[in-house]
């Protein structure tokens, strides 16, 4: 086998590993679960005062940039009884296992660094790719699959039957009191996603942006062929595989799963938009 590059740290499609396709999905109702975020106010640095007067007239400062504008903001909510981010697994934990339950939590849940995992994942779904180890949840079982010959792959049907506990315990979870769990709790996120390196920009502008990006996953007939031209496979069709990372792995779920998965995204992004429309 090749050395692995960092381009290989994706949720493609590997020959014989677990596959780690519904991960990104999963995360977009896990982050609206964890009910945990840190409201970010961005401060200017303060100008230095001269130590003595002086006679010439001191040039104008240099603009400072512009905040960038918040596109969906949410209602503030208090976040002096919230953990820090160093401290809020435990938090993230009890959210989670609530709202998912006890087995579905310890079956899908990665549950360490929980708010940083959700972040990284949820800013990289509109991406050209996404690296595995940042991910809050574990890969499906089983190996990848494929049909037809050696000199020319498909995808194989067979393998949405891998994700369907997923996508049931995706739609077990309810719209409406998990986007109010994550409203009142809004915070965390908007640290981790500053710390991330993108400092005054509104994390839940990012997770819009993520839903819309994988409402728009265009629905493919069948067969799905690939290719591989190392290690990987990849889509064979040059306009799916430049589609973000997020388009894709709806795509690899199967038309049926897709379409369950962007019916649940409707339903929290109706209420995100619900709870925007609030804000005082």
């Amino acid at each position: 086998m090749e050395p692995r590059t960092l381009e290989d740290d994706r949720p493609y499609l590997r020959p014989e590993e677990p596959s780690a396709l519904p991960w990104f999905v999963a995360a977009l109702v896990i982050v609206l679960a964890g009910g945990i975020g840190y409201y970010y106010y961005y401060y200017l640095p303060a100008q230095r005062v001269p130590a003595a007067p002086v006679a010439k007239t001191e040039p104008a400062p240099a603009p400072q940039p512009a905040k960038p504008a918040i596109a969906n903001p949410l209602p503030q909510s208090e976040a002096k009884s919230l953990p820090t981010l160093e401290n809020s697994d435990s938090m993230m934990r009890e959210s989670l296992a609530g709202l998912l339950g006890s087995k579905a939590f310890n079956d899908f849940i990665i549950p360490t660094q929980l708010v940083r995992r959700i972040v990284a994942t949820v800013d990289n779904l509109p991406r050209r790719s996404a690296p595995r180890r940042v991910m809050p949840v574990h890969p499906v079982a089983g190996a990848f699959r494929t049909a037809g010959s050696r000199e020319a792959p498909m995808l194989d049907p067979a393998n949405t039957a891998r994700y369907a506990a997923y996508v049931r315990a995706m739609e077990t979870v309810p719209a409406r009191p998990l986007v109010e769990t994550y409203v009142q709790t809004y915070p965390l996120f908007q640290r981790a996603y500053e710390e991330l390196g993108h400092p005054g920009k509104y994390f839940n502008d990012r997770l819009l942006e993520a839903i819309d990006d994988l409402l728009a996953a265009p629905e493919v007939g069948t067969p799905v062929r690939l290719i591989q031209p190392k290690v990987l496979y990849e889509f064979a069709d040059p306009e799916l595989e430049t589609r973000s990372a997020g388009q894709k792995i709806l795509i690899r779920m199967g038309g049926a799963n897709a379409l369950k998965v962007k019916a649940k995204l409707r339903e929290i992004r109706q209420e995100l938009a619900a709870a925007g429309a609030k804000k005082s």
